[in-house]
């Protein structure tokens, strides 16, 4: 078994196809590890978590976006601020029609935080001075400062190592916001959005290998269709 991992998909998902059968992942075989933020975005969240349910071994990260999409799916709530960040293709996307318990109970199952073999992984960030156990869930989705701080370090050429993880993968915070289109390694993180929620791509990398595969940009793939805003 390889065990991969993914950025944020943000109904993309034919970038997910490519990005599955351009790494050879096996959906039988192989484990496979979202951080979160299926949601919202470009226009096929239903085809992106449909997908994903198909996979025998997969573990979801929920992310802001998700969060705010399984409320909606649980209570039917639309704030202007989620419809207006993506959330309005989230809702297209099942053509007003009740979300399938299979999909809420995906989302559901999404934990906070996933840790082995000296790796973690996580949407958005944490606190590296207080335990994660310790420390809330809109904390783990929102957070950008763990990222910035080790972005800062590196640019000041500062060899740090964050908390006692050998990895940290994170999603959250497109890896254009530091002038990449490809996975951003600073300190001992991994920042895997590369932007395929925007005009960016998606990526899927071996977490042993760090070998990545990208699919092509989103707006090539769809055309003309205006995705999410925000974070």
């Amino acid at each position: 078994m390889k065990t991969f991992v993914v950025g944020d998909i943000h109904g993309a998902h034919k970038a997910l196809l490519q990005c599955l059968d351009r790494a050879n992942f096996k959906p039988e075989q192989d484990r496979l590890i979202s951080l979160g933020d299926i949601c919202d975005g470009y226009p096929e969240v239903r085809q992106s978590l449909e997908e994903l349910l198909k996979i025998k071994h997969f573990d979801l990260l929920i992310g802001n976006h998700d969060i705010w999409a399984l409320k909606w799916a649980v209570t039917g709530d639309r704030p202007d601020v989620w419809t207006s960040q993506g959330g309005e293709n989230t809702v297209l996307s099942y053509k007003d029609a009740s979300v399938p318990a299979a999909h809420i109970g995906l989302l559901k199952s999404a934990k906070p935080w996933l840790q082995f073999d000296g790796r973690l992984f996580i949407h958005g960030g944490f606190d590296p001075d207080i335990p994660l156990a310790q420390q809330t869930v809109d904390r783990f989705a929102w957070d950008r400062d763990l990222l910035n701080s080790a972005w800062r370090s590196a640019e000041a050429g500062e060899k740090r190592i964050i908390g006692h993880y050998t990895d940290i993968f994170v999603g959250h915070t497109p890896t254009q916001t530091y002038f990449s289109n490809k996975p951003l390694h600073v300190c001992n993180i991994w920042d895997m959005d590369t932007g395929a929620g925007w005009t960016g791509r998606l990526t899927i990398m071996d977490v042993e290998t760090k070998e990545y595969w990208q699919s092509d940009p989103s707006p090539q793939l769809y055309p003309g269709i205006q995705p999410r805003r925000g974070g």
